[in-house]
């Protein structure tokens, strides 16, 4: 199963982050999405080697982006209130009219609205 994607336009691109002895490295995008009534702000996260992917963005960039939704649970102590968080985490990302090497389903439509529809020299 391929992971989800979502469009929209950057609005924020914050540095990358380091946390912890281990080095996790967080960097935190956020899609704008503007549908009409509401503006909808989508944040996702590059953790790791996948930041540095994210240098490339700039705001204004319309972008494409696969995420997969990871989730936790955090709770201070035994006795304390427990807390579920959730996170679209960034797996990559294209600019709009990039091809992504599976092919942009947009340009392949144009090219065949283009086409010559002379076929008699076609063999069958």
């Amino acid at each position: 199963m391929s992971n989800p994607s979502v469009r929209g336009i950057v609005h924020v691109v914050e540095d990358t982050k380091t946390f912890g002895q281990k080095g996790f490295r967080k960097r935190l995008i956020v899609l704008e999405q503007n549908l009409g009534r509401f503006t909808n702000y989508i944040p996702m996260e590059f953790t790791n080697d996948a930041c540095d992917s994210a240098d490339g963005l700039k705001v204004g960039d319309d972008i494409t982006v696969t995420y997969r939704l990871t989730g936790r649970k955090w709770q201070r102590d035994a006795d304390s209130e427990v807390k579920y968080f959730l996170t679209a985490e960034a797996m990559g990302y294209r600019r709009t009219g990039e091809s992504n090497g599976a092919g942009d389903t947009d340009s392949i439509n144009d090219e065949f609205s283009q086409a010559s529809s002379d076929f008699s020299d076609a063999p069958f």
